[in-house]
């Protein structure tokens, strides 16, 4: 075997081998502490909402079968003996005697916002449901975060907790909202039978990490205890994402959400307090708001309506990992042989230094190209979210085999004008202009997210993984040969200033411990090099 062969099948060989590593190493569970529920004892309670994928409360028709309510309730009775609802339309008027029938109880939630026609029927129908079923509706919830959201004063708020209070005799009356706007109407606690405060830390202003969100969690329950002496304090909601983008150093990962769990539910224990965890099923419409991280705070997952974790036990981030790594494979055996198939003609052959290019963007695609594919179902919504991030798989994909084969043909990096100037283009080979291609394509996909994660972040995802491969790839032949010289112009230049800009603001607007947005900044830092490479040829030549 010739050494011109040797060293290819050498390198392959070795990123092979680097991406098994990785990924087996990744793919490792996660040990978790011990199950802080005894054998046979379940959640004290948990929030449910009955939407399921296609279906959201903003549907005007929407009527959730008793079917479904009741196959819910079947399920939730073996991990909790309580549930939280929310409202009391589109058939939650039945929840009291479906809970009946599969021993669960209720903490009823009647909705409140700005409506005042809708917010008449919740109420009387939540009075009566109250009144008829006092055996399974042992408080009820009157309102959820209207304060939050502006959609009533804490003078009507007050008004409406006192004559439900009336209404309901001996059932507790409550009112829900995030422990700050609890801080700002100490008044309402004259007119509820204890407080019923929301803690999250991911969503804290200032967020908190998985490992830190238990404690934070005790530490605010006890704060609320000192500001209201003589109220029971409920926490209402707490919980952590399974999946979504980073905030700070609050990161969502199946993990992370059953460490959370594990802590609360035994600080809970420890100190004998009431919690009540969000939520029991993933709730997909509320990613439309929210972005990926709002469809995931389930227990149960919405698409395969089982537990993400069991207590006690080990649980993986990353359960496709062993796919992962055949994509991997794939991903070298393509990169090494788009490059040889384009050298195989050159009289000089592919040098050393051009195989350990290939070797880099083989590395870094297929690396990530799996995870891609497994972060494309969980951060795709709608027509349009598919179409955009099957367009980014799709480019990283074809960055995979372009540049490798670039590289093998021993040529460079070509300019936006090798695709986008008709002229340039009919005088350009094959190779050329696919190489040009990827680069447009490649920055228009890095500068989209960029955009987006400049000017309206909160929501945004990090598609990492789907971008890295491109960008190492556009890098690769960069490093052994200059890039084509004819056709680059201010289109390298605007797009390069745009990338530093992207990869400076985001990392410091999201905080140096969001490693998301440290990755993706680095990846617009390495595409303004790339393109200042480009149009750097037109101001030499």
């Amino acid at each position: 075997m010739s050494r011109s062969v040797r060293l290819p099948l050498a390198l392959a060989f070795i990123v092979a081998i680097v991406i098994c590593g990785l990924w087996a190493w990744l793919g490792r569970p996660v040990a978790m502490p011990p199950s802080p529920l005894a054998a046979g004892e379940t959640l004290p309670c948990v929030s449910y909402a009955p939407f399921r994928d296609g279906q959201s409360p903003f549907e005007k028709e929407l009527m959730i079968p008793e079917a479904q309510i009741d196959e819910d309730f079947a399920q939730l009775a073996k991990i909790t003996s309580c549930v939280r609802t929310y409202a009391v339309e589109k058939g939650l008027d039945k929840a009291p005697a479906i809970a009946r029938k599969h021993g669960l109880t209720m903490l009823l939630g009647i909705w409140l916002g700005p409506d005042v026609d809708r917010n008449r029927v919740e109420l009387d129908t939540g009075v009566r449901l109250a009144q008829e079923n006092p055996d399974v509706v042992k408080a009820v919830v009157v309102g959820n975060e209207v304060l939050l959201r502006g959609e009533m004063s804490a003078t009507d708020l007050g008004s409406t907790l006192r004559w439900v209070k009336s209404q309901v005799g001996a059932v507790p009356v409550t009112y829900a909202d995030v422990w700050e706007f609890w801080e700002r109407n100490k008044g309402l606690t004259q007119n509820v039978d204890f407080v019923t405060i929301h803690i999250l830390p991911y969503w804290e202003d200032l967020p908190v990490s998985a490992a830190e969100a238990g404690p934070h969690v005790d530490e605010i329950r006890q704060k609320m205890a000192e500001a209201f002496p003589g109220k029971e304090i409920l926490i209402g909601e707490t919980g952590w994402p399974s999946a979504g983008r980073m905030r700070e150093e609050a990161l969502p990962s199946p993990s992370n959400q059953a460490r959370v769990m594990h802590d609360v539910v035994a600080l809970a224990k420890k100190r004998g307090y009431r919690v009540n965890v969000i939520e029991a099923f993933d709730q997909p419409w509320k990613r439309r708001s929210e972005g990926t991280v709002g469809g995931h705070w389930g227990l149960i997952d919405a698409s395969t309506r089982t537990p993400k974790f069991e207590w006690g036990r080990p649980v993986e981030d990353f359960p496709g990992w062993k796919m992962h790594i055949a994509v991997g494979l794939v991903v070298v055996a393509a990169a090494f042989g788009a490059a040889w198939r384009a050298g195989r003609d050159r009289a000089d052959g592919v040098t050393p230094a051009e195989w350990g290019a290939v070797a880099l963007a083989a590395l870094f695609g297929g690396a990530t190209l799996g995870a891609a594919i497994s972060a494309l179902p969980l951060e795709s919504l709608g027509f349009v979210g598919w179409l955009r991030n099957g367009l980014l798989l799709a480019v990283a994909a074809a960055a995979m085999v372009v540049m490798p084969a670039v590289i093998g043909a021993g040529r460079g990096l070509a300019p936006f004008a090798a695709a986008l100037d008709g002229r340039l283009r009919a005088r350009s080979d094959a190779s050329t202009i696919a190489s040009a291609l990827v680069l447009v394509l490649g920055v228009v996909a890095v500068g989209t997210v960029a955009f987006e994660l400049v000017f309206d972040p909160r929501y945004k995802d990090f598609p990492v993984f789907s971008l890295t491969g491109v960008v190492a790839a556009l890098l690769a032949p960069l490093l052994v040969r200059r890039a084509e010289r004819e056709g680059a112009g201010l289109g390298e230049t605007v797009a390069a200033w745009v990338m530093l800009v992207g990869g400076i603001y985001v990392p410091l607007n999201e905080g140096l411990s969001n490693w998301q947005a440290a990755w993706f900044g680095a990846l617009c830092l390495v595409l303004a090099f790339t393109l200042w490479r480009v149009q750097a040829v037109r101001r030499k030549g």
